[in-house]
């Protein structure tokens, strides 16, 4: 039998545009309602989604390359 691997899904890896950024919030902010935890996940991983960005332009490789 063979086996599935799979990996943990990250939205930042996604988050490649300023406007990716902003649809992917705006998103978040119409699915949350009253759940501050929810937002508060969507706004770490578009800071760590800028954080890959920077990275990458500061070292010239690409984002898929870090």
């Amino acid at each position: 039998m063979n086996t599935l691997k799979v990996r943990k899904w990250d939205s930042a890896e996604y988050l490649k545009t300023e406007q990716d950024m902003a649809m992917y919030f705006e998103a978040c902010l119409q699915e949350a309602g009253d759940d501050a935890a929810f937002l508060a996940k969507a706004l770490g991983n578009i800071a760590r989604a800028k954080g890959r960005s920077q990275l990458s332009r500061d070292t010239g490789l690409g984002r898929e390359s870090l």
